[in-house]
């Protein structure tokens, strides 16, 4: 799984309000929600997102209340994925459950905005073609990539519905 996009860059602690107010968490649509994507930062950061740009942010990213309309916000305006230097756990867990690959990088701070980045989840891998730099990160292990490849871990599970009930 190799990624490629263009970088939006935030800082520390970005909480779950942050990326999406809590005034529209009655929605589940994913294209709304991503037009209100981080609105509280920065009110044109929707309309400026490219499919498949990438988020990359300093530590705590995903901080906050627990909901899972935070990764879909990000899903829904177009970010293929995040970058940090850490996440809120409970975001960490939300971005998986809802398909969206996140990635933890120390040297997040390095990477400016604008950078063209390319992440391989498999050989973890960040690559910088601005800096000519390469990255390591932890990979992700495959059942992770398969989740994520499915679009989330409710996608996934019903691919396995059968072959989980064949051991109760």
């Amino acid at each position: 799984m190799i990624i490629r996009g263009k970088v939006h860059k935030f800082g520390d602690d970005i909480n779950t309000d942050d990326i999406i107010a809590a005034k529209y968490l009655d929605s589940q649509d994913l294209k709304f929600l991503g037009s209100k994507c981080m609105e509280n930062i920065d009110s044109d950061f929707s309309k400026r997102v490219q499919k498949k740009d990438i988020i990359v942010a300093g530590k705590n990213f995903g901080c906050g209340s627990s909901r899972e309309h935070a990764p879909l916000a990000i899903k829904g305006c177009g970010i293929s994925l995040v970058v940090a230097e850490s996440f809120a756990r409970i975001f960490f867990r939300n971005a998986i459950n809802t398909g969206l690959p996140i990635v933890e990088l120390k040297e997040a701070a390095l990477i400016r905005a604008g950078d063209s980045l390319e992440v391989d989840l498999l050989k973890g891998k960040v690559k910088s073609k601005a800096q000519g730099k390469v990255y390591a990160v932890n990979s992700f292990p495959e059942f992770l990539r398969e989740i994520i490849k499915k679009g989330g871990l409710i996608a996934w599970l019903k691919t396995k519905k059968g072959r989980l009930n064949e051991g109760a």
